[in-house]
């Protein structure tokens, strides 16, 4: 495809606003000083002297940068040329905007803008999966009713893999799993037999008997890489988010609530997420997985990219492709087709171009609620507790991240995961049991509860 020509219609550059000006904010910047067809010079953060020394940071001369706290100096400063840098949107509604990039991380605050860029008539570029696992179908449907756009961003994993999922089905490819690599591999070092693993390090000199696929049973050999690097985090609320979106785009599903996971290297891939018919893990076709990327120091990495396993129907031709060196299992029945890298604001133009300017999401048409990111307690949860979030993958302390059925809120049935963060637990949560929105104190005024309603409404009335 030539983006020259996809794009050749849109006559000036898109006005955008980031609102985090953390990695992803920060790294939308720096290529938007870059990207021809994007104009992005104002910025939102917890305070405007984050976004300061975010755009600092990216090569802004100081000089050039207004710090702004009312609409009135943020129009001026924007008719001025200069960058703009707030702490709140509201002050930024006045300016010709075409769309707004909501990149905070924080639910509450996420649905906050997410819903006032559309009422002010801005589309939305919806990069915080946290908001998108609990409300993102209903902003997409709440956009579509005033002819506007909710999409998720190329740069992160579920626009990438729904662009991979959407290309095997134009061309006519039978997917067999789709889905993505864990955020970091596990590297294995044969010299000193140490694991690492996003900073984690492990001695595992048993491991090297596990480096190979038992041809007999290679699933033995899975659950013995499992048992071996139990040291080890194989289960990130990130990645279960990050499927969650796919599916609402897609209607693929998973084939169990926690996934299999499997630690895998990239030529066995295709061997594994497959049928167990077929010597693979799956119970059926057409599902999605995880599974970490595993290998040596020396070898490429799959960057937490993104796979589809389609099946090889002409022989010949997978033959030959194999030959060319693509990933074919080894009775050339699968093959994986993947894209190792999401690079996060850097390439996110592409779906801020779509929206905003050719009215296309990068996402679902029509997404659907399929299925709610929920929590369940890895440890008894007394009442009064608070399921507080946190850290880089943004999970909460003794609640385990699983997929099920999307479903409209009530009191007995599990709660939306990014809903009860940071809530207090009203009654008591034993091991091994969901959270439900019975146990949680919910502050319905909050704007992400009222977005769920609104999404519970629209989905689940009948």
């Amino acid at each position: 495809m030539n983006f020259h020509t996809y794009f050749s219609s849109i006559a000036k550059p898109i006005n955008a606003c980031i609102v985090g000006s953390g990695g992803f904010g920060r790294s939308f910047l720096a290529q938007g000083m870059r990207t021809p067809l994007l104009n992005c010079r104002v910025a939102v953060d917890v305070s405007a002297e984050v976004v300061v020394h975010s755009m600092i940071q990216i090569g802004i001369a100081e000089d050039l940068i207004r710090v702004c706290e009312t609409p009135e100096s943020a129009l001026q400063a924007w008719h001025d040329g200069y960058y703009v840098a707030t702490s709140d949107l509201v002050n930024l509604l006045g300016l010709p905007l075409d769309i707004v990039v909501e990149a905070t991380g924080n639910p509450e605050a996420g649905a906050r803008y997410a819903k006032m860029a559309l009422d002010a008539g801005f589309h939305l570029a919806l990069v915080s999966k946290e908001v998108d696992s609990v409300v993102g179908p209903g902003l997409a449907h709440m956009a579509r009713q005033n002819g506007l756009i909710v999409t998720p961003v190329d740069g992160d994993q579920p626009s990438l893999l729904i662009g991979l999922i959407t290309w095997a089905q134009v061309m006519g490819f039978e997917i067999i799993a789709a889905g993505k690599a864990s955020e970091y591999d596990f590297v294995y070092d044969h010299d000193t037999g140490a694991m690492s693993s996003d900073g984690m390090v492990v001695d595992l000199p048993m491991f090297k008997s596990f480096w190979s696929l038992d041809t007999e049973d290679a699933r033995t050999t899975i659950q013995a890489r499992a048992e071996a690097c139990y040291q080890l985090p194989q289960r990130a609320v990130p990645d279960f988010c990050e499927m969650q979106v796919v599916s609402s785009a897609t209607g693929f599903l998973p084939d169990t609530p926690e996934f299999h996971v499997p630690i895998l290297r990239i030529s066995e891939v295709p061997e594994l997420l497959r049928p167990v018919s077929e010597g693979g893990v799956l119970t059926a076709s057409g599902k999605l997985e995880l599974f970490h990327c595993l290998r040596k120091t020396d070898e490429l990495s799959f960057a937490g990219g993104v796979f589809v396993v389609i099946r090889c129907h002409d022989a010949a031709t997978w033959s030959l492709l194999a030959g060319k060196g693509h990933v074919v299992s080894a009775d050339q029945k699968t093959a994986l087709m993947y894209i190792p890298r999401h690079l996060l604001g850097l390439e996110a133009a592409i779906s801020v171009l779509e929206a905003a300017g050719l009215g296309i999401s990068s996402g679902g048409v029509d997404p659907k609620p399929t299925l709610d990111l929920v929590g369940k307690a890895t440890e008894f949860l007394p009442a009064g507790t608070v399921l507080k979030m946190g850290g880089h993958h943004h999970s909460i302390e003794k609640v385990s991240p699983l997929l099920v059925e999307g479903a409209a809120l009530a009191d007995d049935r599990p709660a939306p995961f990014y809903l009860i963060a940071n809530c207090r637990l009203s009654r008591d949560v034993r091991k091994g049991q969901f959270i439900c929105i019975g146990d949680v104190e919910i502050d319905t005024s909050s704007v992400l509860f009222q977005l769920r309603n609104y999404q519970d409404t629209v989905f689940f009335a009948s």
